[in-house]
């Protein structure tokens, strides 16, 4: 496969696995992974985890910082973590990247990713705000969509396949 540096932003309600495919992609492409999600201020993270919902004003600065970091690792790649779930917020995810950044989609339904989330431990996301991020959800129009009820490695293929 070509390694042409690029950047790619694993989107996804959470739950859908973007922290497991991304360090994947992130190993057979050895790119540098960063979770987006240990840029949140702290004040998102208490609010999220006080089972509120983010809105776009709280967003706005996390998703510049992801921005910045998309830019630092735009000539030598980088895979990213971000929810990513309206186009204004990819918009600024993408923001002076040009061709360099693509968006992968992990896509799955409702009570698949509820089961997951009653599952995991630890995170500050919890199975109550699922339904608020599937309202918010707008799909990406150009990106590469992969169904989670794949395994994690096919997955993975599907992606590099459909990088090309």
């Amino acid at each position: 496969m070509n390694k042409q540096p690029t950047v790619l932003i694993i989107m996804g309600v959470s739950g859908t696995g973007k922290s497991t495919i991304g360090t994947k992609l992130s190993e057979r492409l050895d790119f540098p992974f960063f979770d987006g999600d240990d840029y949140h201020p702290e004040e998102n993270v208490q609010k999220m985890s006080a089972g509120n919902p983010l809105n776009d004003e709280d967003r706005k600065g996390w998703l510049e910082r992801l921005n910045q970091l998309a830019l630092e690792h735009k000539s030598t790649g980088a895979i990213i973590a971000c929810s990513a779930l309206k186009e204004s917020y990819r918009d600024l995810l993408s923001k002076q990247m040009g061709t360099t950044l693509q968006f992968v989609h992990l896509d799955g339904s409702f009570d698949l990713i509820t089961s997951r989330l009653k599952a995991r431990k630890g995170h500050f996301m919890t199975a109550a705000l699922l339904q608020s991020q599937f309202d918010t959800l707008e799909p990406p129009k150009d990106a590469i969509i992969v169904s989670i009820e794949l395994t994690p490695e096919e997955i993975v293929s599907s992606v590099l396949r459909q990088l090309g």
